[in-house]
């Protein structure tokens, strides 16, 4: 199957976002409670880059497979479900990395690095970490993993709050940005 490269997010719609979402079938692996567990010698890189056995994963639909197997349990650790077992997978920092950003109808619309797009919102925040020197902002993906928002995509979420700034007259101690009507910090608190 041919690879088609995803539209670019500002020429879309809130609506369009939602219905390419809802389309976008994932597999259920909530659902899935397999007793197995294995090693998947995999690991994601700090720079969102997929590594198995010490090699790099080259191929981006593969990447793209595996990222829908992904979820992470409570204790923090990543997991390749499937109905036949779940294999540990070594994350460094986040299971994803968000590239893009665009704000659309009052909303912020994430392009991951494996062409997922995320709408920030309640079932998707956004997370300051780190500290006001240097913060890491990481966004709700889905079955607890996160993405890294990298350099590119934190400056323009910067220049989103550094606009809003001026637009309510000020900060008042931090710069935050809008979406689906929730104000997120973009320094930890």
């Amino acid at each position: 199957m041919p690879y088609t490269p995803p539209p670019d997010l500002a020429a879309l719609s809130l609506e369009d976002i939602a219905r390419m979402v809802a389309e976008r079938r994932l597999p259920p692996v909530d659902q899935w409670h397999p007793a197995e567990e294995l090693d998947s010698q995999m690991e994601i890189r700090a720079d969102g880059s997929w590594w198995h056995q010490g090699g790099p994963i080259t191929r981006p639909a593969m990447v793209r497979a595996f990222s829908t197997l992904l979820m992470r349990d409570d204790a923090g650790q990543h997991w390749l479900v499937t109905p036949q077992d779940r294999q540990r997978i070594a994350v460094v920092d986040a299971a994803f990395v968000a590239v893009d950003v665009a704000r659309i109808d009052g909303a912020l619309v994430f392009r991951l690095n494996t062409d997922d797009t995320v709408v920030a919102g309640p079932d998707h925040p956004l997370i300051a970490r780190g500290d006001a020197e240097t913060p890491a902002i990481y966004l709700a993906v889905r079955h607890g993993c996160l993405a890294r928002i990298n350099r590119s995509t934190w400056g323009q979420l910067v220049d989103m709050a550094l606009e809003k700034a001026g637009m309510d007259g000020g900060t008042d101690g931090g710069l935050s940005v809008d979406s689906l009507g929730i104000s997120f910090p973009l320094t930890p608190q």
